[in-house]
C-alpha cells in the first residue's frame, strides 16, 4: 500500500507543483526567519525508539555534518507540494483508533495515521525528493492547549520553517503559537536535544 502511494506522488507531483503548490505557496510565509535554540541531550521520544525498532534501515545511526536546506523558489514549492499532498490524503485518526495502543509511530501505509506519522511520511518524501535528512527533524512540541503534537522542522539557510498537520500554510517556528520542546539534532536522528527553556515532557503526541 505505502508503495502505490508513494508511486502516486510521484505521478502527480507535476500536477501539484503548477496546481496546488503554487495556490498554497502564495499562504505560505517564507520571509526570513530565525533559529531556534537547542540545549543539551535528552530523553529520546519512546514512539521513535520503536518506530526504528520496526524499521532499522531508516534510522541510521551515522553521524553526519549537519546541513540545512537552500531555500529557493524551487524548494519552496517542493515543500508545499509534499506538506499539501500528504495533508490532503491521510486521514487523521488516533493511535489508539488505529492501533488501539496510546502511542505508535508509523507512516500512514493505509491512508491513515496521527501527527507523528504525517511527520515520518513528509520526511521520508522529501528526503526522495533530495532533502538532507540533517535539516528535516522530527519535533515534539505541545500545542496551545498543552497537548503533545508532532511537527517536522526543515533548516534552511534563511532560518526554521514548520510543516504541520493541523495548519497547512508552511510557517516559521516563531509565528506557530507552539511550545517547542525537543527535536532530531541535525548530526544523528537517534539523538535529541532540548529546545530552548526547561519544559515538562509531552508524553504522548497524538494530533
Amino acid at each position: 500500500m505505502f508503495g502505490s502511494i508513494f508511486k502516486r506522488v510521484i505521478e502527480i507531483s507535476a500536477i501539484f507543483t503548477l496546481g496546488l503548490g503554487l495556490a498554497q505557496a502564495g499562504e505560505a510565509n517564507w520571509a526570513k526567519t530565525s533559529y531556534a535554540a537547542v540545549g543539551k541531550q535528552t530523553l529520546v521520544p519512546y514512539g521513535w525508539v520503536d518506530f526504528c525498532n520496526r524499521y532499522e534501515d531508516e534510522c541510521d545511526d551515522t553521524s553526519l555534518s549537519a546541513m540545512d536546506v537552500n531555500l529557493t523558489p524551487a524548494t519552496q514549492k517542493i515543500l508545499v507540494r509534499v506538506n499539501g499532498w500528504v495533508n490532503s490524503h491521510v486521514k487523521p485518526l488516533s493511535d489508539m483508533q488505529h492501533w488501539g495502543v496510546v502511542d505508535r509511530w508509523d507512516y500512514p501505509t493505509d491512508g491513515s495515521g496521527d501527527c507523528e506519522d504525517y511527520v515520518l511520511y513528509k520526511r521520508r518524501l522529501l528526503m526522495a525528493e533530495g532533502f538532507p535528512r540533517q535539516a528535516l527533524l522530527v519535533t515534539v512540541v505541545k500545542d496551545e492547549h498543552g497537548d503533545g503534537h508532532a511537527v517536522l522542522t526543515v533548516k534552511t539557510n534563511q532560518g526554521e520553517y514548520i510543516l504541520d498537520n493541523l495548519r497547512e500554510p508552511i510557517r516559521a517556528w516563531e509565528q506557530t503559537n507552539y511550545k517547542f520542546v525537543k527535536r532530531q539534532s541535525q548530526e544523528n536522528p537517534n539523538i535529541w536535544v532540548d529546545i530552548g527553556g526547561p519544559a515538562m515532557p509531552a508524553l504522548v503526541v497524538s494530533r
